[in-house]
């Protein structure tokens, strides 16, 4: 894994709202934006700046469905970042 998906990867979960939303992202496989909305008490605009930040790591993946996107973790990306952790 480059050094700079890793420095972005680590940006994008010193939030920890980014990290719960990942979390939860792992543990439901895939969701759409509303159904994460929905378990925070935050607007619209702010999970998606936290989703839009996690995508651009690479950690979480997004596919348009309609007027939906249907968001999930990347797998590869997540087992190269535990592999990198756990060599530390």
């Amino acid at each position: 894994m480059e050094k700079e998906q890793l420095a972005n990867i680590f940006k994008a979960l010193g939030h920890p709202t980014r990290i719960r939303i990942v979390e939860h992202l792992i543990e439901l496989n895939t969701c759409v934006c509303r159904e994460i909305v929905d378990i925070f008490p935050y607007s619209q605009s702010t999970i998606s700046q936290h989703l839009k930040l996690l995508k651009e790591s690479g950690i979480v993946c997004g596919e348009v469905e309609g007027p939906r996107t249907r968001f999930c973790v990347d797998q590869a990306v997540l087992s190269r970042f535990k592999a990198y952790v756990k060599s530390l």
